[in-house]
Formats: structure tokens, sequence, C-alpha cells
């Protein structure tokens, strides 16, 4: 397997490519980014300073939103994505995958049970927000527990054609399955990328989205580690941010995407095939051409 990546053919359909080899050095870009969120939280924090006690805290009473991080990643990845939905009035949930760097059947099966811990806590469904990896697990989830899941946003989760990543990824899955083959436990085996767990997780992302969960999906021609047209799922409402694949966890502008988003899905009209074909032919939701979608929530800019 040397030199050869070692994903299933199937993982990567006619029509969809590896971003090129220099289109990770976009990814340099989240250091600005990461920048832009700093700011953000501390102009935030010094607007609600500024606010009566009495004001400076929102109810939570929406669904709860569990955020799922993406591959080699672990929760802490979202932490500053889950701190700015909490200012938001969110009450947000780890998904406890520690390092999201095993088998994806098994990841999944660990979140269905999860959520069903999350949802019975609080008496309702819940959303998912899912970066890249997290967003295919969350996908599938929503396609087989409606029941828990009630809305799904992906950020630059490729779900068309998962093998179309960087050269970089390749090269780290190839070295998870020969430690996995070498005895280490708790890896990605070959099954798991080129095998019937691999054909079982692919087929569960690509199945219909029931009826009653709410889909949003957010790409960026920035993306240096997946190919962006892979994350523009038919079945979601599409939204194109500035931002790169890393960024795209903590940029503010994504931010306000997700909050945007995750207002619409608990319209309870909103989870319908009808509702989600209205919304992408009339572009709700959709940013124009390289930008963001920008929403005035309560959050600062």
């Amino acid at each position: 397997m040397t030199g050869v990546s070692p994903t299933a053919s199937f993982l990567l359909p006619e029509g969809f490519a590896p971003p090129g080899a220099g289109a990770v050095l976009r990814e340099a870009g989240v250091v600005g980014e990461a920048g832009r969120a700093l700011w953000h939280a501390a102009a935030e924090h010094r607007r609600r300073r500024a606010l009566p006690y009495a004001e400076r805290s929102r109810p939570r009473d929406a669904e709860p939103v569990v955020l799922v991080p993406g591959f080699l990643a672990g929760d802490g990845s979202l932490a500053v994505m889950a701190a700015g939905l909490r200012r938001a009035g969110r009450r947000t949930y780890r998904s406890q995958i520690h390092a999201n760097i095993g088998c994806t059947a098994s990841a999944a099966d660990q979140l269905e049970s999860r959520i069903e811990a999350i949802a019975a806590r609080r008496g309702s469904r819940v959303q998912v927000v899912g970066h890249s990896l997290g967003g295919m697990l969350a996908r599938g989830l929503a396609v087989r527990r409606p029941d828990l899941v009630s809305g799904i946003v992906t950020l630059g989760s490729p779900m068309l054609a998962p093998g179309a990543h960087h050269v970089s990824l390749s090269a780290s899955l190839e070295l998870l399955v020969r430690l996995s083959a070498a005895g280490c436990r708790g890896l990605m085996a070959e099954d798991c990328v080129n095998g019937r767990c691999a054909r079982a997780s692919f087929d569960e992302t690509r199945a219909p989205v029931p009826d009653e969960v709410a889909f949003t999906a957010v790409w960026s021609r920035r993306d240096g580690v997946v190919d962006h047209r892979a994350c523009v799922d038919p079945e979601a409402t599409s939204v194109e941010v500035r931002a790169t694949h890393l960024g795209m966890a903590v940029d503010p502008r994504v931010l306000a995407v997700v909050v945007e988003a995750l207002g619409r899905h608990d319209l309870p009209e909103v989870g319908t095939t009808t509702a989600r074909a209205t919304a992408r032919l009339t572009g709700v939701g959709v940013g124009g051409s390289g930008s963001a979608v920008e929403v005035d929530r309560g959050e600062s800019a």
C-alpha cells in the first residue's frame, strides 16, 4: 500500500478529485481566522459587560446541539464554536470523541448512544453540527435515527466523495491502517476505508435524509483539504462561506451561518423535503459567491 491511497474507489466517484498538493497552503489562513475569533469573543465580552447583569445571559430553551469533530481531531477542536453557540443561547454538548481516528461505524454507534442519552435527558430531539468527517457521521445518524435528530449542519464535509481529500490525509489513513494491522486497537482498519465497513458507512451517508430532519451544508471554495464540490449535498440547503477547511471551526463568520441555520431548523416546517427544496430554489440561507452569510442574532460583528 506504500504511496497509494488505501481508500476504496467508490469513495471517489467520477467528477470529483482531491485538492492539488499545494492547496493545503491555503489552510495557513486559519491563523487569521483564529485571530478574528479572538477579536469577536473579546468584543462580545465587552458588549455583555456593558449590559445590566440581568440581561447578560440568554435563555437556553432551544433544542440542544451536539458538536462532532473531524478526522484526526477531538472535541477540543470545536471549543470555540461551542462557546459562540452558548453565547447565542444554545445549550451545547460534546460528542465525547477524543480523537476521530477509529472505525467510522464504531464512531457512529458511539455518537448514537451519546445523542440518545442527551435526548432523553433534555426531553427533545437534538441538532448536530459536524465538521468534516463529523458532518458525515451526523448525516448518517440523521438517516438512522430521525427520532433523535431534528437537524444537522455540516461544515466542509465531503459526503458526495469522501475520498476526495488531500494527499496528506491519504498518508494519515495509510498510517492508521498499518498501525491497526500491527495490533494497535481503536484505529481505522483496512475494512474501514476499503471494505464492507467503508461501503456500509458511505451508503448510510448517501441515503435520503428523512423528511423530518432539517439539513444545512456549509462549504468553501477556499477549502484546501477536500474537494469543495463534494460538500454540496443536493438534499441540503447549501451555504457558501469564505473560510479554510480548518477555519470553519473557529471563524465567527461561519459561526453566524451556523447560528442562522440552527434557528431555521427550529421551525417545524423546515424539516421537510418540500421546505428544503424551496429553500434551495429561493436561495434561503445561501450566501453570495465566495461570501459568508452574515446574520445579526445579537452577536458582535
